[in-house]
């Protein structure tokens, strides 16, 4: 049997905790990137994108085109 209990926290190498560390901010990084590269509509319709789901939404009313 082990010598450490089943409630005590595994503890990773530091190799691991570096990978993951660089991880969390490639991905932090990745949706700054995003977020900027997106421009802002100055005069938009409010709320969710009408197009996302490759329809045109208007109140509730989906349209193809």
């Amino acid at each position: 049997m082990s010598d450490k209990s089943p409630s005590e926290p595994k503890t990773l190498p530091p190799a691991a905790q570096r990978a993951l560390a660089e991880a969390e901010a490639r991905r932090q990084a990745a949706a700054k990137a995003q977020d900027e590269a997106r421009p802002k509509e100055m005069q938009g319709p409010k709320g969710p994108e009408p197009t996302r789901y490759g329809d045109w939404e208007r109140k509730g009313i989906a349209s193809d085109f």
